[in-house]
């Protein structure tokens, strides 16, 4: 698989959407950069990418860690001069939480998990973007981030609509550079976000398909094809966006 000499950093890359994400770039030419906690996964899927005839490296670092990404992302922008890609996919519901009972240690882990990294991580990108070739950032939102979330996810569905906004805000701020910033918004997908109601109620999570109208859970491949999209040249002329990948789910039936 040739390289066609463009860099990829994808957050949260070491299983899930993002590895898949990460994956579809690599197949694409990129360079991806996998970003994650887990060394080992790391490690993991990065001789995996490899195996497929990628070009593919791991760094580990906390994306909630201010220092430690701007230290990794200067790393990686000065190891290939610039970065083309940022997918800003680390994030997480972190648990659930009414209002009345939440504490400020667990609304500010939520806010960091989901909205301080796409903006730690995009700010430590951005001199790198500016050299880079039809340079982009591409973020995740969620449906939470329209409809405020589940039951405890209330700060989960604020923090998305953050990114949602803050997507917003970077490709204003970017245009001028000729960076594009956009966003996904995944309805619900069959992944290990879903893993605990999976192994204890399956038929309520089976159920959820009846409420989408395509009939179906989406699949990690279903949101790296639009990722891989956006990235590509083909998307030269859409910024500002968010694209709601749901196979109709947030119209309800």
């Amino acid at each position: 698989m040739s390289s066609n000499g463009k860099i990829a950093l994808v957050t949260g890359a070491t299983r899930g959407i993002g590895f898949q994400s990460a994956k579809k770039l690599g197949q694409d030419g990129f360079t991806v950069i996998l970003n994650g906690l887990d060394d080992d996964a790391g490690a993991e899927k990065q001789k995996e990418l490899t195996a497929e005839g990628i070009t593919a490296e791991y760094y580990g670092f906390d994306v909630t860690n201010e220092e430690k990404v701007t230290e990794n992302v200067n790393k990686i922008g000065e190891k290939y001069g610039k970065i083309d890609v940022v997918v800003n996919n680390a994030g997480g519901l972190g648990g659930r939480s009414r209002f009345e009972v939440m504490t400020t240690e667990f609304y500010r882990k939520v806010m960091a998990l989901n909205l301080d990294s796409v903006f730690f991580v995009s700010r430590a990108a951005i001199p790198f973007l500016k050299k880079g070739d039809h340079p982009t950032i591409i973020n995740f939102t969620s449906n939470a981030a329209w409809n405020a979330g589940g039951p405890g996810a209330g700060i989960y569905g604020t923090s998305k609509a953050g990114v949602h906004a803050i997507t917003r805000a970077l490709a204003k701020d970017l245009a001028p550079d000729g960076i594009r910033v956009n966003a996904v918004s995944p309805g619900t997908i069959d992944t290990d976000f879903h893993k605990q109601i999976k192994s204890t109620k399956p038929e309520v999570f089976a159920s959820w398909a009846n409420n989408i109208m395509l009939g179906r859970l989406g699949q990690p491949e279903d949101i790296a094809t639009v990722v891989a999209f956006l990235a590509s040249e083909g998307a030269a002329f859409i910024t500002a966006e968010t694209i709601q990948i749901g196979g109709g789910q947030a119209l309800g039936i």
